[in-house]
């Protein structure tokens, strides 16, 4: 029998909100659900409508109106209507708190550290959207912003919601043609930006591509720009452009939230675009909302007095994911820079020096920290940490492993994965379940998330498709620019009517857990075999003299072969010992089919600016295909390492 790393003990189940949330479920419908995650689960999938109202109102949602009908048209998915008499506003949810408890901690990778209170917050939105009024904005209209993750990104936001329009962010790092392939889709009215950031130990100028970003979209008639590396940057460039404290209204203390309805657009978000022209996905306020606290309250167990961080830049989801945490009154730990400042340690001395309770990041990053042989539970005191998120990919039994022993024994390390898609979880962790090495602890509560084989039938402790067979309010409103829904259907819904095909490739475990093995599209398929690449890189955490790995399948002789690509430590060159030591423990621990039949060395592997290894994107250029949006890479030099492999060839 499989021993979990954690469980909680018989206290922590007790004050869970979770625990109390099934006795305010058990009191509202005269239910006798004891404190057990899938018993609940299962009513809330079978009850969509009394569970989501029951979040509703645990939760505390504001609305000037919640009505009485909570799902309608419950057979189309796409298209059922969740609360269709609601009028709310999202900013309206974030700033319900407005006391002097610390809202927002801004840290720059120079050192830099500022601090906001919720009263303070809510000031500086007032004046701000009292600006944005008097520019013009309008419920519907667009506001963008090509800026670093700091206090004025959260002020925008809020401040832009707050009046009905949508918000959408790019982080400062991409190209103009990457912005621009973004940002000029939605046509903004008003863009965001900064002079400028810090990453890695160097100073990087914004303002000649936030000029060139304004040029290339001739929607924008005002750009607002927040002084990070100098008090008074030049603004010669920038057309129409206004320093951000020239556009607050001092006069205003007071904030107008339109109440709106509860699929009204919120925020646009974007696909990677690493295999076409990046997808805008329009998500909804209410379902955002109420998403994101059912997540944050009953699934994260978010209070009050938390302290609540995750490592992530203003055009990943995770960040609008951080800030609905204001809604739950924590104080949320903004981080701009690079996770490798301080000799890697950056991240770890902020959990110390800002009493961070719940502590969000990549798989990639804990591989890094167990690659390099650090044991933060040796260097740091970590007192106040309970709590640790990894998304971005999977996460290896040998990272969980490496968390319990060398980072912290009594913390709860919750794998979550979901995406930019849903702005959520499918899957993700429960404060009152074990963690198993490997395992993403369970479903999204309430979300009817299963694991599908060819066939369309739902298998356990087999490997399938990732799916959702009802609807749930954070499905996006669709795409924008998609008038019809024909390309928002053809993305999800066009293997299954009716059912939402996630992309990801994972199963189910005896414990109720998932394991998510890659995305399906990536999946490797050599004698007609199906593949996860995640089984490849887990064995590849215990090579020490491996840093960073990417695998494809590479068509071959009528047939697919398994190409693995490899980044090693300075100074070190792959030969024949350690190609045959890597194929070694791959058959050992897989089977003869995950061995790659060629190994080469790389210096770089290409990642999106999330973190994320492009796999389509290197296996396309392999098989000498363009890739068509570079721009979407953190580093897309990498791409051009691939390109002239004549070891591929033999």
């Amino acid at each position: 029998m499989t021993i979990p790393l954690w469980a909680p003990d018989p206290e922590q189940v007790r004050v869970a909100r979770i625990t109390r949330f099934i006795s305010h479920i058990n009191d509202r419908h005269g239910l006798t659900l004891d404190s057990d995650y899938f018993s609940l689960q299962d009513w809330a999938v079978a009850n969509p409508r009394d569970f989501w109202s029951g979040v509703w109102k645990f939760c505390e949602v504001i609305a000037s109106h919640c009505g009485d009908s909570v799902l309608e048209d419950v057979e189309k998915f796409p298209g059922a209507q969740w609360f269709p008499q609601a009028r709310l506003n999202f900013a309206e949810n974030l700033l319900r708190y407005r006391d002097d408890r610390i809202a927002l901690v801004s840290l720059r990778e120079n050192g830099e550290r500022r601090e906001i209170s919720y009263a303070n917050l809510y000031l500086r939105v007032a004046k701000l959207a009292s600006g944005l009024r008097a520019q013009g904005v309008v419920p519907g209209d667009r506001v963008a912003a090509f800026i670093p993750n700091i206090e004025e990104a959260v002020v925008a936001m809020l401040a832009t919601t707050s009046i009905g329009a949508v918000w959408s962010s790019c982080s400062p790092d991409f190209g103009i043609n990457g912005a621009v392939d973004r940002i000029g889709q939605i046509q903004p009215k008003i863009l965001f930006v900064a002079d400028g950031y810090d990453y890695n130990g160097k100073t990087c100028d914004s303002l000649q591509r936030a000029s060139a970003i304004v040029k290339s979209i001739d929607s924008i008639e005002l750009t607002v720009v927040v002084p990070v590396l100098s008090k008074q940057p030049d603004l010669k460039s920038i057309c129409n452009g206004i320093l951000f404290e020239d556009f607050l209204d001092d006069g205003a203390t007071a904030m107008q939230f339109e109440q709106l309805p509860f699929d009204h657009p919120l925020y646009i978000m974007y696909s990677s675009g690493t295999t076409g022209a990046p997808k805008c996905i329009v998500h909804g306020s209410g379902g955002s909302l109420l998403q994101h606290l059912k997540e944050h309250q009953l699934l994260l167990d978010l209070k009050r007095e938390d302290v609540f961080f995750y490592f992530t830049t203003c055009g990943w989801m995770m960040w609008n994911w951080l800030i609905s945490g204001l809604a739950s009154g924590a104080t949320l730990v903004l981080y701009d820079g690079s996770p490798s400042a301080r000799n890697g340690l950056a991240l770890l001395d902020a959990i110390d020096e800002e009493e961070i309770s719940i502590f969000g990041t990549s798989a990639k990053f804990i591989s890094g920290l167990h690659k390099a042989g650090h044991t933060p539970r040796e260097s740091h005191n970590l007192n106040s940490l309970n709590t640790i998120l990894s998304t971005g990919s999977p996460l290896s039994h040998e990272c969980f492993e490496y968390v319990y022993n060398d980072f912290k024994q009594n913390v709860r390390l919750s794998s979550i994965s979901g995406g930019t898609d849903i702005l959520s979880c499918f899957v993700g962790g429960c404060p009152i379940l074990p963690v198993y090495a490997g395992e993403i602890q369970a479903p999204g509560l309430g979300m009817s998330v299963e694991i599908w084989d060819d066939e369309g039938h739902s298998v356990i402790e087999r490997k399938g498709e990732l799916v959702c067979t009802a609807p749930f309010p954070s499905c996006p409103i669709g795409f924008f620019n998609d008038a019809d829904d024909s390309k928002f259907r053809a993305a999800y819904f066009d293997r299954w009517p009716g059912v939402w095909a996630h992309g990801d490739y994972g199963e189910i475990t005896q414990h109720g857990g998932f394991i998510i093995h890659g995305r399906s599209d990536a999946v490797l398929n050599p004698g007609g075999v199906r593949i996860g690449t995640s089984e490849i890189y887990r064995q590849l955490e215990v090579v020490r003299e491996v840093i960073d790995s990417i695998v494809i399948g590479q068509e071959w002789i009528d047939d697919v072969r398994v190409v693995l690509f490899v980044t090693l430590r300075e100074g070190l060159t792959l030969d024949d010992a350690l190609c045959a030591k890597i194929r070694t423990l791959i058959r050992e621990n897989t089977t003869p089919r995950h061995v790659p039949e060629k190994i080469l060395q790389v210096a770089d592997i290409p990642r999106t600016r999330s973190g994320k290894i492009v796999e389509l994107a290197v296996r396309d250029v392999v098989h000498g295909l363009e890739v068509s949006n570079v721009n979407a890479l953190e580093n897309p030099d990498a791409l051009g390492l691939f390109r002239d492999l004549s070891a591929l060839r033999i």
